[in-house]
């Protein structure tokens, strides 16, 4: 059996909706849910130090969440394809495990996600990490570039990314920096 939980990147993006037949709003997570991640760069360590500006890139997504197999009682598996408009253009692909606990409102998700994209008239490719955890309630997510994964123009990009669903529509806020 499938597990109901998603992980938190993918399911913010269909929260509200149906989903392999599943209720989203069972696993606990809401459209209105607000990432407890907060892009606090050079000082926590989460982008180098530079004298690079921080940019900002915003826009909407569109997500199609795929099961893959998975043996009963391991973390659910699911392929993930994305859609960007707006400042970051372009498409994604990745894959992610999520597992949610018999304890109300705890899960946790683990994912990776390759970008091919235009960002800020820059094209190429970028690699995005993501940690989503609810303990009973309490949600975290992370969603970071892996360092050294970005190609072409975009090499060297560093950076954090907030999901957010407001009416149903699924948005990004892009906070990265790119050498000069």
């Amino acid at each position: 059996m499938m597990l109901r939980f998603v992980h938190v990147l993918s399911l913010i993006c269909v929260a509200g909706a149906s989903f392999v037949g599943h209720d989203m709003a069972a696993t606990g997570f809401s459209p209105g849910f607000s990432p407890g991640f907060s892009p606090g760069f050079s000082d926590e360590g989460l982008m180098p130090k530079s004298p690079i500006a921080t940019q900002h890139a915003s826009g909407t997504f569109l997500v199609n969440l795929t099961p893959l197999a998975t043996a009963d009682g391991l973390p659910s598996a699911l392929s993930i394809a994305k859609s960007f408009q707006g400042d970051l253009s372009g498409d994604s692909a990745g894959q992610m495990l999520s597992f949610r606990t018999a304890v109300e409102g705890s899960a946790g998700y683990v994912a990776m996600e390759r970008v091919n994209a235009k960002l800020g008239g820059q094209k190429g490719s970028f690699t995005l990490q993501h940690s989503g955890t609810m303990d009973r309630g309490a949600r975290t997510l992370s969603v970071s570039v892996v360092p050294d994964s970005a190609t072409e123009q975009l090499t060297g990009l560093t950076g954090n990314m907030e999901i957010r669903i407001e009416g149903g529509n699924h948005f990004y806020d892009f906070h990265y920096r790119l050498p000069e």
